[in-house]
Order: structure tokens, then sequence, then C-alpha cells
């Protein structure tokens, strides 16, 4: 089974930080931790929208 590899330095970097806050506060929304990444990482809108198709396939 092949994995989805995000392109992208800080699309990776988003995507590490959402999974930890994932697992330091459960009932945080994955919403909430998406727009906080894309902040902190100065993400574009694509990216940010990569990181809600990708959260949303889980």
């Amino acid at each position: 089974m092949a994995t989805i590899q995000p392109k992208g330095d800080k699309v990776r970097q988003a995507v590490k930080w959402v999974s930890e806050g994932r697992l330091e506060d459960e009932g945080k929304s994955i919403a909430l931790l998406i727009q906080e990444a894309a902040s902190r990482f100065n993400l574009s809108p694509k990216d940010e929208e990569f990181l809600r198709s990708f959260y949303a396939s889980e």
C-alpha cells in the first residue's frame, strides 16, 4: 500500500506538528490544528487544502 508523501518541507513539518498536536490533546479540533499549522508554517491555501484532505482520509 502506497502512502501519501507531502511535497515541500513546510508541509512535512506541518503534518508532523498536527500529528503531534493530536497526540497531546485528542479533544482538540483537527480543523483548528490545521488552521494553526497553516499560520505557523506560512502555508499557501493549496498546502492548507492538502492538509485538510490528508486528515480527512484517515
